[in-house]
């Protein structure tokens, strides 16, 4: 997997002390999505989606869940560029594909419904981990949903080439 780019280290000014002792507190870095990144997972998306015919939505959010990418492919239903960043932002913040929530309901779980910032709890969100740390997510919509869930997994796998 190619090397993340890392926000430096970032060290606290020394808080006053009793004993005129500082304190220095480094922060913890992690690896985050840069438009390099985005440009690998969003080709690699739509080789797939291309090589097999399909017309579909592409999403890429950060962890946060927020839209970074959008590329709705020629043929692409209007409503997939909806249902596409709803499916991703479900996966980056729930830190887990966005399959297990439509698992939990279809198994009788209705009441998950109501969860609160989750609207895309369907399969086909895929959250792009990195030595567990969650960077974010890409949704796909427009075919079947395990079809959307390929075509993310191809995309997130650009990342490590």
């Amino acid at each position: 997997m190619a090397p993340r780019r890392m926000a430096g280290s970032v060290h606290a000014a020394p808080a006053p002390a009793a004993a005129g002792q500082g304190i220095v507190a480094v922060m913890k870095t992690k690896p985050t999505l840069v438009l390099q990144d985005l440009r690998a997972i969003a080709a690699a998306a739509e080789a797939e989606a291309s090589q097999h015919g399909w017309a579909v939505t592409i999403a890429i959010v950060d962890d946060g869940g927020h839209l970074l990418w959008l590329q709705r492919l020629d043929g692409a239903a209007p409503i997939s560029a909806e249902i596409a960043p709803a499916k991703a932002r479900t996966a980056a913040v729930g830190r887990r594909e966005s399959k297990v929530y439509e698992d939990m309901i279809n198994q009788g779980r209705t009441s998950f419904l109501s969860a609160p910032t989750l609207q895309g709890m369907l399969e086909g969100g895929v959250p792009i981990l990195v030595d567990g740390q969650c960077l974010g997510a890409v949704g796909v919509s427009g075919v079947k949903s395990h079809e959307d869930a390929q075509v993310a997994r191809a995309g997130i796998a650009a990342l490590a080439s």
